[in-house]
């Protein structure tokens, strides 16, 4: 155990995107060491099955919550949602995320959309949101949002997720600076490669692509769940009050062996391409059937 576990006992923390994935990990790490957790998603059914089956595994209490972050509207009625069925809440993670890697110029402004209003649009719905409670209530927070090991360096070939993640790093700075006198924390993560389902296999579908990945890692692995989610646990924690305001990256130093996580794709071959584009249009359309 890396952590007494009752680290977090008492404290209600919403993950975004927590039904799957980095969401899911960070929120069993969390209920693990005794907090509530709200997890959110657009899947109502994928986000019960989650809950069922964390407190399964673990106890404790899991609150499911169908959101879209896109919508400020559905934002605000899930946080007033989630503060009154925990009493009030401690933590935020943003962590919805959309990917799309493709050469820019095939890009339409819808998928440029899409990205940039779950990324961007969303992180800053639910931040703000929370946020006023708090200042409101007079009430401690911590905000932790997960960005991306090339949200300050950029990267060729996810371009609008590049943009999307500087935007909130750049929210994360600016308020852990105005807020931090009020008692909110404002932190990130960046992560590098850490295999999730979906995301994982709609990015690097193909072995020769995961080969070529894996190979700007000096550690030669991708990131392990639970790095990730200990992490989060510590920012979240009472220990780590003093860090403010800054973003830890985590990938097994791949940002320092070569900037911009997604540039060695301009070596894919047509085929590639090709798989990469038909693996995300089959995701789209099972998310949208979901």
């Amino acid at each position: 155990m890396t952590f007494r576990p009752d680290l977090l006992q008492g404290k209600a923390i919403l993950v975004t995107g927590g039904g799957t994935g980095l969401g899911r990990a960070m929120g069993e790490r969390f209920l693990q060491l005794g907090a509530t957790v709200v997890i959110s998603s657009r899947r109502e059914a994928l986000l019960q099955g989650a809950a069922d089956e964390m407190m399964a595994a673990h106890g404790g209490t899991v609150v499911p919550l169908a959101c879209d972050v896109r919508d400020p509207e559905a934002v605000a009625r899930t946080i007033a949602a989630a503060w009154e069925r925990c009493g009030g809440l401690d933590g935020l993670v943003n962590n919805a995320a959309g990917n799309i890697a493709a050469p820019t110029e095939r890009l339409s402004h819808r998928a440029v959309d899409a990205v940039l209003g779950i990324v961007l649009h969303g992180s800053f719905y639910c931040t703000l949101e929370l946020g006023k409670r708090w200042l409101e209530a007079g009430r401690k927070g911590r905000v932790l949002s997960i960005v991306t090991s090339y949200a300050e360096g950029g990267s060729a070939y996810v371009v609008p997720s590049a943009a999307a993640k500087a935007g909130v790093l750049a929210m994360t700075r600016s308020l852990a600076v105005e807020w931090g006198p009020r008692g909110i924390t404002c932190n990130a993560i960046a992560p590098g490669p850490f295999p999730t389902k979906g995301a994982w296999d709609r990015l690097l579908p193909d072995a020769t692509i995961l080969e070529s990945a894996l190979g700007r890692i000096p550690l030669q692995r991708p990131g392990r769940l639970e790095e990730l989610a200990d992490l989060a646990a510590f920012l979240m924690a009472d220990i780590s009050e003093y860090i403010n305001g800054d973003c830890i990256t985590i990938d097994g130093g791949e940002k320092l062996k070569g900037g911009g996580q997604f540039s060695w794709m301009g070596q894919l071959t047509p085929a590639q391409w090709a798989a990469l584009e038909a693996s995300a249009r089959g995701a789209t359309q099972q998310d949208r059937g979901a």
